[in-house]
Formats: C-alpha cells, sequence, structure tokens
C-alpha cells in the first residue's frame, strides 16, 4: 500500500518533464548565454566593457525610448482595459456578451508581430484605406504633423491594442473577487458610491490594477516583431538596438554589447515582475 502513493508521486513528477525541458531549453539556457556574453570580451576572458557600454547616449536613449513607450501604452491600455472588464463584471456571467468578449480578450492580447503592423499600415498607413477615405472625402490628412504612426506616438498607439485585451484578461478575477454584499453593507451604514470606491472597492483593487499595469509594461518592454515591422530605420528601442548589434555589417564585434543591452532588460523586467508577483499576493489575500 505504501508503495501507490509513492509511485503516484513519480509518475506526477514525471509529467512535468516536459514543462522543465520546455523551461530548460527556451528560458534558462538563453539567460546564461545572455549573462555569459555580456561579461565576455571579443577574444575571450571577462570583461566589464561591454556593460560599461550600456552608458552609451545611444543605449540610454533606446532604454529611454522603451521606458517611455511601455509606460504610456501600460496606463492607457490598463486604463481602457479595466473600464472594460468592468462593463463585462456588470453583465450575465454566463451570458453570450461576456463570453464573446472574454474569448475575443484571449484572441488579440496574443495578435501582434508582423500581422499587426501590416493591419495598421493597411488601415491608417500613409495609403491606408482610411487615411485615403478621410483625405478625399473631409480633407483630413493624418499625416500633416507628420508621419507619426513610424514613431512613438504611432507605437503607443499599435501597443495599446493589444494591451487593452491583456488587461481585460489579467484585471477580470479581481473585479469577479469583489463581492456585492460590501456594497450593500456600505450602503446600509450609510454610505455613498464614492464612500464605495474610495474605502471600500479601490484599496482593494489597487493592488490589483497596478500589478496588472506592470505586467502590461514588461509585456511592451519585451515586444520586438511589431516594432521591428513598423520602424524600418534608425533603433529607437531597445530591442531593435539588440538587433542592430547583433546582426549589423557595419559594426563588428558588438554581438556582446547586445547581450549586455540584452541582460539590462532581463533586469529591468525582472524588477518589474517582482513587483508583480508581490502585488498579486496582496490581492489574493483578499480577493481570495
Amino acid at each position: 500500500m505504501a508503495r501507490r502513493p509513492r509511485l503516484r508521486g513519480a509518475t506526477a513528477l514525471l509529467g512535468t518533464v516536459p514543462f522543465f525541458a520546455y523551461v530548460t531549453v527556451f528560458l534558462v539556457i538563453p539567460t546564461l548565454v545572455v549573462v555569459i556574453g555580456a561579461f565576455a570580451g571579443d577574444e575571450g576572458g571577462f570583461t566589464l566593457g561591454n556593460v560599461e557600454a550600456l552608458g552609451n547616449g545611444y543605449v540610454l536613449d533606446a532604454f529611454g525610448r522603451s521606458t517611455a513607450l511601455s509606460a504610456m501604452s501600460a496606463v492607457i491600455g490598463a486604463v481602457l482595459g479595466a473600464l472594460l472588464a468592468y462593463a463585462l463584471v456588470t453583465a450575465k456571467p454566463d451570458g453570450l456578451l461576456r463570453r464573446t468578449v472574454t474569448a475575443a480578450a484571449g484572441v488579440l492580447a496574443q495578435f501582434g508581430g508582423v500581422t499587426l503592423a501590416f493591419a495598421f499600415l493597411a488601415t491608417i498607413g500613409l495609403s491606408g484605406f482610411v487615411t485615403v477615405w478621410l483625405r478625399d472625402t473631409a480633407g483630413i490628412d493624418l499625416y500633416a504633423n507628420g508621419v507619426w504612426l513610424f514613431e512613438l506616438p504611432g507605437l503607443t498607439l499599435v501597443y495599446t491594442y493589444f494591451q487593452i485585451p491583456l488587461m481585460v484578461i489579467v484585471f477580470l478575477p479581481a473585479l469577479d473577487g469583489i463581492r456585492p454584499q460590501w456594497r450593500e453593507a456600505t450602503e446600509s451604514l450609510g454610505g455613498t458610491t464614492w464612500h464605495y470606491w474610495t474605502r471600500v472597492a479601490g484599496p482593494l483593487l489597487g493592488p490589483a490594477f497596478l500589478g496588472s499595469t506592470l505586467l502590461l509594461f514588461a509585456n511592451s518592454f519585451s515586444a520586438y516583431a511589431t516594432a521591428a515591422a513598423l520602424v524600418s530605420q534608425g533603433s529607437p528601442l531597445v530591442p531593435l538596438q539588440i538587433r542592430g548589434a547583433l546582426t549589423s555589417e557595419v559594426l563588428l564585434g558588438q554581438q556582446n554589447v547586445g547581450k549586455a543591452m540584452a541582460l539590462g532588460m532581463v533586469v529591468v523586467v525582472s524588477v518589474v515582475m517582482a513587483l508583480y508577483t508581490l502585488l498579486q499576493t496582496r490581492t489574493s489575500r483578499w480577493l481570495g
């Protein structure tokens, strides 16, 4: 009888082997390659020159642009996504509207890369059908002040497209955890809607909202394919700078500098995800 629990435990452990193998091949090994390469010289040996290169102006500018882009798209996506998630909470839990929107959010949150860039180019690009229609029918030129779609404002708009549905997915469980009895208790004690949101629901949802915003920040900060498809000249973002360092035929010997920039991204994302985990722990304590 004692062997059966051990056999079940061994079987359960064996079932996790594919997961750990996947994590090792696609996460652990690439991370080790980045860390080792960031401190390796071109001819071998240990060096801090690659990390010191992160203080160069173009690298700091790329980190600043990536941070600004991630922050703006995260805040916009968090606010709009939270409002959409709240609208879903007020609908029937098993209703068609909620099931349809949540299913669409699950798909659109993963809709990025070249496909998303092409969709925006075909819609509001220089020759997009909306751009042409507004110019021919209403005399409105979307690009009267410059080609903003390929700059920071355009990237923010494109990134917000997949940030909003991601916010719906991660913030909806927190809204579901708010019990109607809490509002009834507030009203029975003479409280108003303002009191309920500022003293009951707001403090409880605050950590969940901030944690979801941090998750959106990390999601945007690490995005590559969409920006690579839209930005054809220059390397204004860190992922594009890394691509240039690894593939450039003009500046040779920059591969390890690219790995140092990747290490910087790993550090930033790790800090953000650590804060996200702390906030999620506090949220689950109250809304679990």
